[in-house]
């Protein structure tokens, strides 16, 4: 370490007073012309920093989607891929793997009136299945080719669009849910005032202009849109109201039904002219109105209709959907359980735990059966089996913002974010506050979510919310051995507070945390204001709290009864200062000193002794609220209070510089290498979405790098993955996305990311009857390049006998032994005996029986070589003894009076035949030997009392 511990606090000089700043800086300026400067007394610099020349934007890139879509995903035809809408782009996804193979991305809109090109809507051509129709807030209908990538054609409505449905009866044509041009819109960005449209896919020649576009009716915000599988009538809901018009005249307008509650989704029936609707009290009607419309004389009309209720969630609904044969309908919503009614009987099933509240619900059916996919508010896909309705498998990168919205999530004084360089993850908060999630950037993948406080999911509405338990901080040992997390519960009405430190071992056999300590209330009900490891073999936690102390933990080893040593952590040491509450505590890079703010005070202590070696003061006397050391060496010590930093040289024991800003300091970061630091700036001065990160260096109080970034960040750390010298940083913004920052930053690029073809089939092959009675082999999915050319070799030799022997279905081939011969023969070639026999030198003078040698053709490892007399006398014994042998009427072998002993021997004699049964005791057979059960079946049927009656 390079600061000095041999002299003692009291000869150490503090910086003048704080209670008069002004005029210890007169008192600086009138010493002009003296040849030694005062070094305690600071250079100092106010600024705003508001109006850097250098600031621009910095690099960034999502880690993250940026949003869980809320539109149902697409099944291709034959049910091998599925289509989801993420942001501005649709991801397709394989159906076996949940992999993204390909991302269709079309151009930005060139208008300047365009705020989103967020897809809302998504749609197959009717009258071509590899051909996909999405729509955009930016009022564009883009139709691709999925299969080749291609980006087709684009209709531009001017008009943002909210639902699109098509249906074969009407070619190329697609229905349109769009906002309404209105000069009232609401604050929340959705205008209220929409309209239903039909507009043609042919374009005006040389624009992108659609050829004919027929408004239909207006609606308030439409919640759905769908055409009857017969294509006769047009449904739209919107409000408390549904909408409904007849295809065949679809000039006379909607006929308005009027729903009790507002309404959240919409489904029509596959088969029957009915259709369902969920709203936001958690009921699902079925409406039996289509009979009795008469678009013609009834225009403008609101009418209430004949309806079933079926009622069980206590949240609004979020999707429904019904089975492929209409005979089940799918509901799913907060409770995080999807429930399947069924139509005929009105029962019902469920399958609870899903994960997470459901945003969208769809059916798939395909020749492996039919599925269920949900998908949930955390960008988790999970499948679910018709049959068993258990969840078959589940996909998802990082899962987002988090499920249960509760006071505490925007009052939290840390967000954990760490990053752990022994596994390359990012250690981060998962989508229930109680739970962490480990992702792997390389492999853009979800490695698995830890579990750290078990707590309640769900919480129904009529009833208080119930507070969750929440990861409140995280801290990773600098080797990744230990991690260490805060959760709580901070109770209301009275009752204790619950808080718990619990220390994680990193077990790399598994490759997962293990809890090893778990620490009930280690600052008694008080919060825990900080948690950190310090560096070497033997590292120390140090944590502060909310009452005063400060303390310090160690690992304790103990060797139990069975000579196994177990480890724990305990107490080591507690302590405090002037009864000041400890902030921030951190350790220097040796683990030497440990420093701590409290208040206005930066204290230093010494690691193994906890003997005070020095207390700082910032000449301002501001509350610091963050403590870092600089660099390797730890020279410099910086503090920062809410809108003030500090700098000071440990060696010269002075204050480096100060300055104060008119900025707010949400996080300081050091880089892991550098003398550098990151400040964010989070004024409430800026704009409500804009973060501001500033570099400084102790040569400077002017941040010698500015930048600025168009959303709000909650925490960011350094990204150790990058093995870098430059500023690269991984956060999380306030909308719980993960994004990648820094000058300079390369992201690796995952498979699919781009615009690629897919590999698709028009028709899904037919199960054959095999098929359904032993399922599918196993390696009728294995690509062909994964065969070898040996074993290619081998696969040609008997091609054009076996192909032709197994064209036939099974119960029309002929027996086995009539094709075994032409099968043998075709697959296995014979040896030649031409081949040249090679033998080594070193076996000439040895004298030893000789075998033939094989000659092992593409490396094929032979271990033995059947002789020929091997060969005949097995024949002889399975022609004897399995083929000869016939079961009498009552169904037993017969009883054999003979029984065969052979010597255990490299050369395998005939059996012996004639022998007696009693002709030699058990006990008399000879150590070594072996005897010969194939010889007579009754022997091996025969055991326990049966075989010594047998040997009577």
């Amino acid at each position: 370490m390079a600061a000095s511990t041999s002299r003692q606090p009291h000869e150490i000089p503090l910086p003048p007073s704080p209670s008069n700043p002004v005029k210890s800086a007169q008192k600086q300026t009138s010493r002009k012309g003296k040849g030694k400067e005062d070094l305690s007394v600071p250079p100092q610099a106010t600024t705003s920093w508001d109006a850097l020349e250098s600031e621009a934007d910095w690099e960034w890139s999502y880690l993250t989607d940026p949003s869980a879509s809320k539109v149902p995903p697409i099944f291709t035809k034959d049910g091998k891929y599925f289509f989801s809408l993420v942001g501005s782009s649709v991801k397709i996804h394989s159906v076996a793997t949940g992999q993204v193979v390909s991302t269709l991305s079309a151009p930005r809109s060139t208008s300047n009136a365009v705020s989103s090109d967020l897809l809302t809507a998504a749609i197959l051509n009717p009258h071509n299945s590899f051909q996909l129709i999405t729509g955009s807030l930016d009022g564009r209908l883009v139709v691709w080719d999925y299969v080749e990538a291609i980006l087709l054609q684009t209709i531009v409505l001017s008009q943002p669009i909210h639902y699109i449905c098509a249906h074969e009866s009407w070619r190329d044509t697609v229905f349109v849910a769009a906002s309404g041009f209105s000069k009232k819109t609401k604050t929340n960005g959705n205008d209220d005032n929409a309209v239903v449209l039909r507009v043609s896919l042919r374009p005006v020649e040389n624009t992108s202009k659609s050829r004919e576009i027929l408004a239909i009716g207006k609606t308030r915000f439409p919640t759905g849109l769908c055409l009857s599988p017969s294509g006769l009538w047009l449904i739209a809901t919107a409000g408390h109201k549904v909408y409904v018009v007849a295809t065949s005249s679809l000039i006379s307008g909607f006929i308005k039904y009027v729903s009790p509650e507002r309404l959240t989704c919409l489904s029509f029936h596959p088969t029957e002219e009915y259709f369902a609707t969920g709203d936001d009290k958690g009921n699902i009607r079925l409406w039996y109105c289509l009979s009795e419309v008469q678009p013609v004389t009834a225009r403008g009309v609101e009418k209430k209709a004949q309806t079933t209720t079926l009622h069980w969630h206590a949240h609004a609904v979020s999707s429904i959907a019904f089975s492929s044969n209409g005979s089940y309908l799918l509901s799913g919503g907060e409770e995080s359980v999807l429930v399947i009614w069924q139509l005929h009987t009105g029962k019902k099933e469920f399958v609870p735990r899903v994960g997470a509240p459901i945003n969208t619900v769809s059916v798939s059916k395909t020749d492996r059966g039919e599925e269920f996919l949900l998908g949930l508010v955390d960008a988790t896909y999970v499948f679910i089996t018709s049959g068993n309705l258990k969840i078959s498998r589940s996909y998802s990168r990082i899962k987002l913002a988090p499920s249960i919205p509760h006071q505490t999530t925007s009052e939290r004084m840390h967000t954990p974010l760490a990053v752990h360089s022994l596994s390359s993850t990012l250690i981060l908060p998962s989508s229930h506050p109680s739970s962490l999630q480990l992702f792997s950037p390389s492999s853009s993948k979800l490695i698995y979510e830890l579990e750290v406080s078990p707590s309640n999911r769900v919480s129904r509405r009529d009833e208080k919310p119930i507070e969750p338990s929440f990861v409140e901080q995280t801290s990773l040992s600098p080797s990744g051995d230990w991690l260490a997390t805060i959760d709580a519960r901070y109770a209301h009405d009275g009752f204790q507070n619950e808080i718990y430190l619990k220390l994680w071992r990193w077990d790399i056999k598994i490759g997962r945390w293990t809890l090893n300590t778990r620490i009930n209330h280690p600052h008694g009900a008080q919060r825990v204001t900080c948690i950190s490891f310090s560096t070497g073999l033997d590292p120390l936690l140090v944590t502060s709290g909310e009452d005063r102390a400060v303390k310090t933990w160690r690992l304790k080893l103990v060797r139990a009864k069975s000579e196994t040593v177990e480890e724990f952590w305990v107490a080591r040491s507690t302590f405090g200062f002037r009864y000041e509450v400890p902030h921030s505590a951190v350790w220097s890079q040796d683990a030497s000193l440990l420093a701590i703010t409290f208040g206005p005070y930066v204290a230093l202590y010494d690691s193994t002794t906890n003997i005070p070696l020095q207390t700082l003061v910032s000449p301002e006397g501001n509350v610091s609220r963050f403590v870092h050391f600089l660099g390797k060496e730890g020279r410099y010590l910086v503090a920062a209070g809410e809108n003030s930093l500090t700098l000071w040289d440990l060696v010269s024991q002075t204050v480096r510089w100060t300055c104060k800003a008119f900025l707010s300091i949400s996080q300081v970061v050091p880089h892991p290498a550098a003398d550098s630091f990151a400040v964010l700036d989070t004024s409430p001065g800026q704009e409500q979405r804009k973060t501001r990160v500033l570099i400084f260096r102790p040569v400077s109080p002017t941040p010698f790098i500015a930048r600025s970034l168009p959303f709000r960040l909650r925490t960011i750390a350094p990204y150790l993955l990058a093995r870098s010298s430059d500023h690269i940083f991984v956060g999380i913004t306030s909308d719980w996305n993960v994004v990648l920052l820094g000058d300079n930053h390369k992201q690796a690029k995952e498979e699919g990311s781009i615009a690629t073809g897919i590999v698709l089939s028009s028709t899904p092959q037919k199960r054959t009857l095999f098929q359904d009675i032993f399922g599918k082999a196993a390696f009728t999915e294995i690509p062909s390049t994964t065969i070898s050319i040996t074993e290619a070799r081998y696969a040609n030799l008997g091609k054009t006998t076996t192909t032709s022997v197994f064209a036939a279905p099974a119960y029309l081939m002929p027996g086995f032994e009539h094709i075994f011969d032409q099968l043998i023969g075709g697959v296995l070639q014979p040896r030649s005996d031409d081949l040249p026999i090679q033998l080594s030198h070193d076996d000439e003078d040895v004298d030893m029986d000789e075998e033939p040698t094989v000659i092992a053709l593409d490396c094929v490892p032979v271990a033995r070589v059947v002789r020929q007399e091997e060969m005949d006398s097995l024949l002889t014994l399975f022609r004897d003894q399995s083929i000869k042998c016939t079961l009498p009427n009552n169904g037993h072998p017969p009883k054999s009076k003979n029984f065969h002993v052979r010597q255990t021997a490299t050369v395998i004699s005939p059996p012996t035949i004639g022998a007696k049964r009693n002709s030699l005791p058990r006990r008399s057979v000879a150590a070594g030997s072996e005897i010969d059960v194939t010889a007579s079946p009754s022997f091996v049927l025969t055991n326990g009392r049966k075989r010594k009656k047998s040997l009577s």
